[in-house]
C-alpha cells in the first residue's frame, strides 16, 4: 500500500480535526524516511518505530503520527468500549476541567473562526470527562488539557479517547494520585542527573529546589511549547521513550544554558528559579533530542547516584515504563491496580511521616523529663547498695515518686508514637 492510500484509509477512519497537515514537499530523505515508518507501521515492528519516532524528524507528519501513535501507545478497539462518557458517574474533577478547557487552544491551530475553536473545546471537554469517568481513581491537575489537546489535534476525538487513557495511566499515573508524592519523585531524579553530568553547575543550582522543572515535566512540555509542529514532534520522541526521559530532557535544557546561569549568585535561588522555569526561545528541539538520548545512555537511570533510582517506587511510573516492551503489553486495568498500589504505599509512608513527627515533637517536650528519670534510676540502684542501712527506708521514700514519674512519662511517650 502506498504512502498516499495509507494516508486516506487512516483520514477515513479518523477524520483529521486538524489543518496543520504539512503542504511542503517531502525531502528524498523524508519520503525514504515515511517508507520505512509505513512498514514499521504494517508490520506493528515496535522497536523500529520506537527508532524511527526518535531520529531526526520523527514521524514526519500529522497522518503518519495519526497511524503511528495507537501503535506506540498499543492502543487496542477492545478498550475504548469502555468509554461511556453520557452514562457514566460524574467526576469529582469535571468543574476544574472545564474551567480550564475554556482556556485551551491559545496557541494553536492559528486563524481558526471562534465557532471551530468552540467545536475543539467542546471535543476536549468530552475527551477529558469520557476518561476521567471511565477511571474515576485518577485525579485531574492542572495542564492536564495542554496534553490532551495534543492528542485531540493529532489523532481526533474518537481515537484521542484511548490513547488518552492510556497515557494517562500507563506513563503519567505518578502525576494524577491523590497526593504530589508521586510527581515529586520525578522531579528529585533532576538534581541525580544534574549531579553526573555536571557537579558544578549541580552545586551552583544546590541551593533551588527542582520544583522550577514541575510545569515542563507535569505537562510534558505542552503548557510551554507554543508552535504545534513543534510539540507534535516532541510527543513523537515522548511516546517513543520511557516515562524518566522528559526529565532527562529537562536536565539537557538546564545543561544547556551553564553560562547563563553561572552568571546569577548561587545565593539568588529565587532568581535561578525564574530563569530555569522558562524554556529558552528559540527551541532546538532536535539537538535537545540528540543530547537527551546521549545523556540517558551515558547516565542510565539505574546508575545514578546517591540511590535516586532506588528510591523510586516500584509502582511507579518510572520503573513500570522502564522496560518500552513489557509496557506495550500493560492493560489498563494494570495500570489501575498499579495505582492503587502506589497510592496505599503513599498513604503508609506518610502515616509514617506523621508518627515521626509527633515522635520528635514528643522527644523534644519530654527532654527535660528524661533527665529526672535517668536520676530516679541512678538513685534507684544507690537505695540498692542502701537497703542494709538504717537510712534505706528513707532513701526509698524519696526515690520511689521519681521513678513513678518516669514510668508514667515513659508510658505517656510510648502511646503518642503508637497511635
Amino acid at each position: 500500500m502506498s504512502r498516499e492510500e495509507l494516508l486516506d484509509s487512516a483520514v477515513a477512519s479518523l477524520p483529521p480535526l486538524s489543518t496543520s497537515w504539512r503542504a511542503e514537499p517531502l525531502s528524498s530523505s523524508e519520503r525514504e524516511k515515511v517508507q520505512c515508518i509505513l512498514r514499521a507501521c504494517r508490520d506493528r515492528d515496535f522497536n523500529t518505530l520506537c527508532t524511527l519516532a526518535s531520529t531526526e524528524g520523527g514521524l514526519v507528519e500529522d497522518g503518519l503520527r495519526r497511524i503511528a501513535w495507537p501503535i506506540l501507545l498499543n492502543c487496542k478497539d477492545t478498550e475504548q468500549s469502555e468509554k461511556s462518557e453520557e452514562k457514566a458517574t460524574l467526576h469529582r474533577d469535571e468543574e476544574q476541567v472545564q474551567l480550564d478547557v475554556r482556556r485551551s487552544f491559545v496557541y494553536y491551530p492559528q486563524d481558526e473562526p471562534e465557532q471551530q475553536k468552540q467545536t475543539r473545546k467542546q471535543e476536549l471537554s468530552r475527551v477529558i470527562t469520557t476518561v476521567l469517568r471511565a477511571h474515576p481513581m485518577l485525579h485531574y491537575f492542572q495542564g492536564y488539557h495542554d496534553i490532551v489537546q495534543v492528542f485531540l489535534l493529532v489523532l481526533g476525538e474518537d481515537a484521542a479517547i484511548s490513547a488518552v487513557a492510556r497515557i494517562s495511566l500507563l506513563r503519567i499515573r505518578d502525576f494524577m494520585l491523590p497526593t504530589m508524592s508521586g510527581t515529586e519523585s520525578h522531579l528529585h531524579l533532576l538534581p541525580a542527573i544534574l549531579y553526573a553530568a555536571d557537579s558544578e553547575l549541580y552545586y551552583h543550582l544546590s541551593q533551588s529546589q527542582p520544583f522550577f522543572a514541575l510545569p515542563a515535566i507535569l505537562t510534558l512540555y505542552a503548557h510551554d511549547i507554543e508552535e504545534y509542529g513543534v510539540i507534535a514532534r516532541l510527543f513523537d520522541f515522548l511516546l517513543a521513550s520511557e516515562a524518566a526521559v522528559p526529565v532527562y530532557l529537562f536536565a539537557v535544557i538546564v545543561l544547556s544554558r551553564k553560562k547563563q546561569l553561572l552568571e546569577i549568585e548561587a545565593d539568588e535561588p529565587d532568581m535561578l528559579h525564574v530563569t530555569l522555569t522558562k524554556l529558552p526561545k528559540p527551541l532546538d528541539l532536535e539537538s535537545l533530542i540528540r543530547q537527551t538520548r546521549n545523556l540517558f545512555a551515558k547516565h542510565p537511570p539505574q546508575k545514578l547516584p546517591g540511590r535516586a533510582w532506588a528510591k523510586i517506587s516500584r509502582y511507579s511510573v518510572l520503573k513500570t515504563s522502564h522496560n518500552l516492551q513489557r509496557l506495550a503489553t500493560q492493560s489498563l486495568a494494570d495500570g489501575e491496580t498499579m495505582f492503587k498500589l502506589h497510592s496505599a504505599e503513599i498513604e503508609r509512608s506518610e502515616e509514617w511521616k506523621r508518627k515521626r513527627i509527633r515522635m520528635q515533637q514528643l522527644a523534644k517536650r519530654y527532654r527535660e523529663p528524661a533527665k529526672y528519670a535517668g536520676t530516679a534510676a541512678i538513685a534507684l540502684v544507690l537505695a540498692y547498695w542502701l537497703r542494709n542501712t538504717a537510712q534505706a527506708d528513707g532513701a526509698l521514700a524519696q526515690i520511689l515518686p521519681l521513678v513513678k514519674r518516669a514510668v508514667y512519662w515513659g508510658s505517656d511517650l510510648l502511646h503518642a508514637c503508637l497511635f
